[in-house]
């Protein structure tokens, strides 16, 4: 198990600090620049579009908001990156990781804009719902449909495999520290309810946690604000830490600069997913009357997700006392730090959080690899195999070690980023032309403005939906 870890880490090692920082820093500056500082200039847009009120179209109601859209997105984004991986980023790279995932979320914001209005362009009808993401903008748009199946197959790889290892894990290290539950035990149980779900009672799992989730999720970042008030004088002292960290001459003379610029960066888009081409597979499924407004919906999104909540946490972390680039790690590192602020209860309290959030997350984890799974074939055996290997991931993820879970991930996440980078550079320029749209209708006095394919008139034939 060691010599695979090892062989993980030396692939990520030339991934991260070769391609993707480069590439990833890279899109979201160029896209940042054509779109104008969007993520910025249009943050008053992204807030009032959250109040946007169902709209009419053809005499028929849409009952999902603008509101509700984020809600939920932001219920799925809250979870094992906000709580572990950002104390696995500080434990790694130092407190200089969170400037970097602070950066990555400020520029990386342009490459969920992108992506996200994208998917709106390129989605399809489906029985019940519109369906789409970054295969279908592949395929689609790029007119590649074998880049549309590779895609799909990175996603199934990370989705439903890698990122439920993380899961599993994560949610094992949380319940060895409150409750001394064995990680074989807890493996078990999460790969039975898994399984049970996956093959048949998800309906009910799902209204269960579309309530439960988001209230753990509000009550997680109350919290967090809280102790941040809590210790409202030690602020300037952790920005200063984290600054002089992320620039300090003590970690440009160690390499320290480099391996907290690799940190914030991994970290930082596990949990806002900017550029990834996970998110576009949600955003195509929304009915709004111009695909711009789901883009601006993502880009809050990602905002709420690294500047707010992952933000607290490293607040919780720097500002407890906890020692730093010890043995524990991940989510034990909050639960610790979380302990030392309001008492043993913390501890609790993060075990508990994580478990509803990381097993809402293992189930959305595995659909959003099926989707893509069904881009490629509809054949029901594939489908069985395809859900067992789904519940044995998690249980290897109970039984793996920290590292090992998060390397693995690691690599899925960048090889399907990359993937998906690629096809938005290509595709971005549609992008732009949808922003000028949309802005030349609101300078317009157009308060609601509405997209129509005749607007394109060169790829009019390759949209479906519009």
């Amino acid at each position: 198990m060691e010599t695979i870890t090892q062989w993980i880490t030396s692939i990520n090692d030339v991934l991260w600090t070769y391609i993707l920082v480069i590439m990833l820093l890279g899109c979201a500056t160029w896209f940042t620049i054509k779109t104008r500082f969007v993520q910025f200039r249009m943050l008053g847009e992204m807030i009032r579009l959250l109040g946007d009120s169902t709209s009419k179209k053809e005499g028929n109601e849409h009952h999902i908001s603008s509101f509700q859209a984020f809600a939920v997105s932001l219920a799925s984004r809250v979870g094992t990156g906000n709580l572990a991986g950002v104390a696995t980023a500080i434990t790694v790279g130092g407190p200089g990781a969170v400037f970097w995932m602070w950066i990555i979320a400020l520029l990386g914001s342009s490459s969920a804009f992108i992506e996200s209005t994208l998917a709106q362009l390129y989605k399809v009808r489906g029985k019940e719902s519109y369906i789409g993401g970054p295969a279908y903008y592949m395929k689609k748009g790029l007119k590649q449909p074998w880049m549309g199946v590779l895609f799909a197959i990175l996603i199934i790889f990370t989705f439903a495999f890698s990122f439920n290892t993380v899961q599993s894990n994560t949610i094992c290290a949380a319940f060895e520290q409150a409750f001394q539950v064995d990680h074989t035990l807890m493996g078990i149980i999460l790969t039975v309810l898994t399984l049970a779900i996956i093959f048949g009672g998800i309906q009910r799992i799902a209204k269960v946690s579309s309530i439960i989730v988001p209230v753990m999720a509000l009550g997680y970042i109350l919290l967090a604000l809280v102790i941040v008030f809590m210790n409202i004088t030690h602020l300037p002292d952790v920005i200063k830490l984290i600054i002089s960290h992320a620039f300090g001459w003590e970690q440009a003379l160690g390499g320290g600069i480099g391996v907290a610029l690799m940190q914030g960066i991994k970290r930082g888009l596990f949990s806002n997913e900017a550029g990834m081409g996970s998110a576009p597979n949600v955003a195509a499924t929304a009915d709004v009357t111009h695909p711009v407004k789901q883009g601006l919906i993502q880009t809050l999104g990602v905002f709420s997700d690294t500047l707010i909540i992952c933000t607290c946490t490293a607040f919780i972390i720097l500002c407890s006392g906890v020692p730093l680039g010890g043995e524990t790690n991940g989510v034990q590192l909050t639960q610790m730090a979380l302990d030392n602020q309001i008492g043993n209860g913390g501890t609790i309290y993060v075990a508990i959080a994580i478990l509803f959030f990381a097993f809402s997350s293992i189930i959305g984890n595995y659909y959003y690899g099926e989707a893509n799974l069904r881009y490629i074939t509809h054949n029901k055996w594939v489908m069985i195999i395809f859900r067992l290997m789904t519940g044995a991931m998690v249980m290897f993820g109970a039984l793996a070690s920290l590292d090992l879970a998060w390397s693995l991930a690691d690599i899925c996440m960048g090889l399907m980023t990359i993937c998906n980078l690629i096809a938005i550079v290509l595709l971005g320029k549609y992008a732009f032309r949808l922003l000028d749209d949309y802005l030349k209708q609101k300078k317009a006095g157009i308060k609601n403005p509405v997209f129509t394919k005749d607007k394109m008139k060169d790829i009019e034939e390759d949209i479906e939906c519009w």
